[in-house]
């Protein structure tokens, strides 16, 4: 139902449309309708502890005004009833963000689009985006320096600062520091303080620029140094709070990306600037608040002074580099894809709003290497150095938008793919984020037709004692990205689905569990309603949502395998928070990625972050991959003739044309077609197969 317009009561189709983001899910409601009672009746994740009264305040969401190509709809600013008094009392004794409004006050009066904020949704967001454990040699650019300075001598008139840059140099052989004017006010009382002692946090520029004074105090510093490494993704935001004396992560957190309420894609999102005037500064407004919150959050989970956070190193694909850069990406979204900047950046966190770490603290960016190729692919490329592979490697970032690397030592190629939101549950009728009680692992008997599953939150599986009162807590809610995959290949292998991509009726297939629904077929994975839960189904519109992403990734690989004149690679490599969770055979089955043994395939977790961490604990790692990035072959896969005939051949399960042998070694695919007159229709054809 999630991208599907669900008609309430409304026979003539023209009350107001309501969409949620970030689930997609939409219905129309009569005018004077509730939020909150919108967002019941479709089943969306919006919490409320007092039932509506307007007493607890967790039903907090954020309209979004202007017009919604993506959607079909322009918000208007009176889409919703005007702020009352409930409002008003709580805004006054508690305080409510700008733009923040009650859902249970908040009344429909025309189409609108509802944002849901992390913090108002029950089952609170998983992001899977961690730190790997990963062996890094320890240079970090920001360091700490005890020193003794000179006091201050009526006969050698010089001031404090340029008494503590003669001490750094006699003491430390550091030449011609720096300090920003608020670092100045802290001088003079600090160095007072520790009797002429102190302890300085010193930036050092991987370029050679002169080092800058980030921090002083008093005496011998032993509280440490931070930095943050951020993985900006189109959907979800993930940071680790690192120790940059020995690389530790103290914490590891994540919130989805409050841009999405703009645009669950990276082109609508460019849509949206294109349509709204300043629609670019609200977005980069959302995400630089987004990231301030995060690394709040990250310092009260590690016990630490924000004000020791005094480093940043951020990778993001190339329209988020502009958005968070408060650069229009307009021409991002047009050919020839010109980036305004594609060199790395290093500049001060206040520049970007990061206002809740030190104020002096330094920001890092990767350079990008292409127009749709951003710095997220480079610190996939620095973590993961296919320039210094002896066999060919493949390597795909999968998310909403795949970068694809692909080299020895010889030649490393790169593009990007646009998958598409399916992958993260997008999208997907029964479809959600990764959260507490979403199917995340599916297995279906090929005898029976009866699935199995697991939800996150839980160990068991659905057939094991114990699954309904281990489950209670979270209730089945959905399925998220790894388990859509896991479903559909499964059907595939069960032969409920055939290799056009098309779901079997209950008599071609055998089982009751494939129901119509209009003139096509979906699968029951899981129906609580009996109990008041959801229908979880994988239907004819969730199989093309997921051939359409998988077939983009797997042209985007084999255009990459033609610039090098190969049919095959040595060894694959998954990484991103989704190819984290997937299982290889699975992807293989629906061919997302190209044939290869299954041993030859494995995940790497999430490259991209663990990219930023090796470049904010080793300065050199920074020059390593400037230098590498202009080394990179870039193949631009929008205006690339290949790519839609490798789209197209892709279409089917696993491959149109592709033979898939090392697939075929571990997997025998059911031989099965459910088009109407196909080979081996119906009944017959059933009997056949089973004996």
């Amino acid at each position: 139902m999630s991208e599907q317009d669900t008609q309430q009561d409304s026979p003539s189709g023209k009350d107001p449309l309501v969409i949620f983001t970030p689930s997609g899910k939409r219905g129309r409601f009569p005018a004077g309708t509730p939020v909150l009672q919108a967002a019941r009746s479709l089943g969306v994740d919006l919490d409320s502890v007092c039932g509506g009264r307007g007493i607890c305040s967790k039903c907090q969401i954020t309209p979004s005004y202007g017009d919604f190509s993506k959607h079909g709809v322009t918000v208007h600013p009176d889409a919703l009833s005007d702020w009352n008094k409930v409002e008003q009392r709580y805004e006054d004794k508690r305080g409510l963000k700008p733009g923040r409004r009650l859902g249970c006050q908040a009344q429909v009066l025309r189409d609108v689009v509802i944002d849901v904020p992390p913090e108002s949704q029950v089952h609170k967001q998983v992001i899977r985006k961690r730190a790997d454990t990963r062996e890094i040699i320890m240079d970090a650019a920001t360091r700490l320096y005890f020193v003794e300075v000179e006091e201050p001598d009526m006969h050698e008139p010089t001031g404090d600062f340029e008494r503590l840059a003669k001490a750094l140099e006699s003491q430390w052989g550091l030449t011609g520091v720096t300090a920003e004017l608020s670092l100045m006010a802290r001088l003079q009382p600090v160095l007072r303080k520790g009797g002429w002692k102190v302890s300085v946090a010193v930036h050092h520029d991987h370029t050679g620029a002169a080092p800058k004074v980030i921090e002083i105090w008093p005496g011998l510093h032993e509280g440490g140094l931070y930095g943050l490494a951020i993985d900006l993704g189109s959907t979800t935001i993930a940071a680790h709070l690192t120790d940059l004396e020995d690389g530790t992560v103290k914490a590891a957190s994540g919130v989805m990306n409050p841009q999405i309420r703009f645009g669950e894609d990276l082109m609508s999102r460019v849509s949206y600037v294109m349509m709204n005037p300043g629609g670019d500064k609200e977005m980069t407004q959302a995400v630089r608040e987004a990231l301030s919150v995060l690394a709040s959050e990250l310092a009260e989970e590690a016990g630490i002074d924000p004000s020791l956070i005094v480093e940043a190193v951020v990778v993001c694909n190339p329209v988020m580099h502009h958005l968070f850069l408060g650069i229009d990406p307009v021409e991002l979204g047009q050919a020839p894809f010109a980036l305004a900047t594609s060199s790395s950046l290093s500049l001060p966190t206040a520049e970007l709003d990061l206002t809740t770490i030190n104020p002096r603290a330094r920001a890092y960016i990767l350079p990008c290497i292409a127009g749709h190729v951003g710095a997220d692919a480079a610190a996939v490329a620095l973590s993961e150095a296919p320039e210094q592979s002896d066999d060919l490697v493949l390597i795909i970032d999968v998310g909403t938008n795949a970068e694809i690397l692909l080299g020895d030592r010889t030649r490393v190629l790169a593009c990007s793919s646009p998958t598409g939101p399916a992958f993260e549950g997008a999208q997907i009728s029964s479809g959600q984020r990764a959260a507490p009680g979403a199917i995340e692992r599916v297995e279906i008997n090929p005898e029976t037709k009866e699935p199995r599953f697991r939800i996150i939150g839980c160990e068991l599986w659905s057939d094991e004692a114990g699954f309904d009162a281990e489950a209670a807590a979270s209730g089945i809610t959905g399925i998220c990205g790894s388990g859509i995959i896991e479903a559909v290949a499964e059907m595939r292998m069960a032969g409920i689905l055939d290799g056009s991509g098309l779901i079997g009726s209950a008599e071609q297939v055998g089982t009751p569990r494939c129901i119509a629904e209009g003139r096509t077929h979906a699968y029951v994975l899981h129906d609580g309603s009996a109990e008041g839960g959801p229908l979880v189904t994988v239907t004819q519109g969730d199989i093309r949502a997921i051939q359409l992403a998988k077939s983009a990734l797997y042209a985007g690989a084999r255009l990459l395998m033609d610039e090098r004149g190969v049919d095959k690679v040595d060894r694959i490599v998954l990484a991103g928070a989704f190819g984290a969770h997937i299982s290889t055979k699975h992807a293989m089955v629906l061919g997302m990625i190209p044939d290869a043994p299954l041993d030859k395939v494995t995940s790497a977790g999430n490259a991209a972050g663990t990219g930023a961490r090796i470049a904010l604990c080793n300065i050199g790692a920074r020059r390593t991959i400037e230098a590498n990035v202009r080394k990179i072959t870039k193949v631009e896969t929008a205006i690339a003739p290949a790519f839609q005939a490798h789209f197209v051949a892709a279409n089917a399960l696993p491959h149109a044309t592709d033979p898939f042998p090392e697939l075929g070694k571990v997997v025998t695919l059911p031989k099965v077609s459910f088009n109407a007159g196909g080979e081996g229709g119906g009944r017959d054809r059933r009997r056949r197969r089973r004996g």
